[in-house]
């Protein structure tokens, strides 16, 4: 009981956010979701990542190994998409990349805070990082057919991941100011995500509902399975294992959804895959904490 009751406080306030958003759009309300998203991923998910990175007290070492799991974990997964789709004869453009890359920006990184604490964000936002860039080479090359690793250059995020590694590394810390003014920035990108999240949601019109269901499942697995499997042969320690498992059993993201709309990559099924994936992750991701807490 006690531990359902830990889960149930760790994901009712990520569902209640993201249900605001969902309402919210259904409301008429207008949400100016280009903006905010472009103030979120440019400057607040920035200044998250950053700080999170430098004031936490993970061992470089245990950064690195996390990495090389995130990986490997999606170098399986989405292996294993691409042979799915494959053996199913569905589109590689339409589907492959959205079984493959799991919302973990919007859900996975106040899943892990709530869940692991401070150290479970540091250790998130790595995994998020890896799943961004390669999100932007390999997903927009199976979308689109051509990588853009200058977009990925020009990622606020990357650079944001990269400076808070370096500072972490080098045990070095900005001014008392200067920190508590990002920290203060950063605080604005869980809600504004979480939000966002529910209205993009709210937005979308789906299609084949039924094909969704089960690929949602099998991506479900997947991650799961890869994610376990990488964390162990890599030795991770039981919070970075847990927040690996975690990120990986994110539902659909909704930047596939992004770039499916914009490549005329059956956006409709897509939208199908979002939608259905993070319907079930109200259910699956407590399911998923009760094994890894």
């Amino acid at each position: 009981m006690d531990i359902a009751l830990t889960v149930l406080g760790i994901v009712t306030p990520v569902f209640l956010l993201a249900s605001t958003g969902f309402v919210w759009a259904r409301s008429g309300y207008d949400y100016p979701t280009e903006f905010v998203t472009r103030l979120s991923m440019t400057l607040a998910v920035p200044c998250l990542i950053f700080t999170a990175l430098m004031q936490t007290q993970i061992d470089p070492a245990a950064l690195t190994a996390l990495s090389l799991a995130a990986l490997a974990a999606y170098a399986v997964v989405i292996a294993a998409s691409w042979a799915l789709v494959w053996a199913t004869g569905l589109d590689r453009a339409a589907y492959v990349a959205p079984l493959a890359f799991g919302n973990t920006g919007n859900l996975g990184l106040p899943l892990a805070l709530f869940a692991f604490g401070d150290t479970g964000l540091g250790l998130a936002v790595v995994v998020f990082a890896v799943m961004a860039i390669l999100t932007f080479t390999v997903g927009l090359w199976l979308v689109a057919g051509g990588a853009s690793p200058g977009r990925v250059l020009r990622e606020p995020m990357l650079w944001a991941t990269v400076l808070g590694g370096v500072f972490l590394a080098m045990g070095w810390q900005t001014p008392e100011w200067a920190t508590r003014s990002l920290s203060l920035v950063g605080q604005l990108a869980i809600p504004l995500m979480l939000i966002t999240l529910g209205v993009a949601v709210a937005r979308l019109k789906p299609g084949r509902i039924g094909r969704a269901i089960w690929l949602s499942a099998a991506k479900l697995a997947l991650g799961i399975a890869a994610g376990a499997v990488a964390g162990r042969a890599l030795g991770l320690e039981p919070v970075a294992f847990g927040v690996l498992v975690l990120q990986m059993a994110t539902p659909v993201a909704v930047t596939s959804y992004l770039l499916a709309e914009r490549y005329d990559a059956d956006p409709d099924a897509v939208a199908g895959l979002v939608m259905v994936s993070t319907v079930m992750a109200v259910a699956t991701l407590p399911i998923t904490l009760l094994f890894l807490l």
